[in-house]
């Protein structure tokens, strides 16, 4: 599919409306809201590789962790990862070392992303 010179020249403008978006504009709107602290950290960008032993050594530098889940895809066969998970801690304070230290950290090769995970009655 070729593009005419004045098509091209307006596609590549930066006045177009798709240079009018932030690139990130999901992760945008999310830092915006209003996420109360929560001891459950949400953790996304994981690898296939993470299991939950590992996710857990992770965040255990920073606090006591109860719980650490990986999320799988149950349809498959193998229980491929879903790439996000959850961490719980045992108070508040642990939690947001937690959230502050690995945000944006390498883990299995790939850089996650922490936030406090949403209560499930407003998913």
């Amino acid at each position: 599919m070729a593009l005419k010179s004045g098509n091209l020249r307006r596609f590549l403008s930066t006045t177009s409306s798709l240079f009018d978006r932030p690139l990130y504009a999901a992760k945008a709107a999310r830092v915006t809201e209003q996420i109360p602290p929560s001891t459950t950290l949400f953790v996304s960008g994981l690898s296939g590789r993470t299991t939950n032993q590992k996710l857990r050594e992770a965040f255990a530098n920073f606090g006591d962790v109860i719980q650490a889940k990986v999320v799988t895809d149950r349809s498959s066969l193998s229980n491929h990862s879903k790439g996000y998970g959850f961490v719980r801690y045992s108070n508040l304070e642990d939690a947001e070392r937690g959230m502050e230290g690995m945000d944006g950290q390498f883990l299995d090769g790939r850089v996650i992303f922490t936030e406090y995970a949403k209560p499930k009655d407003t998913l």
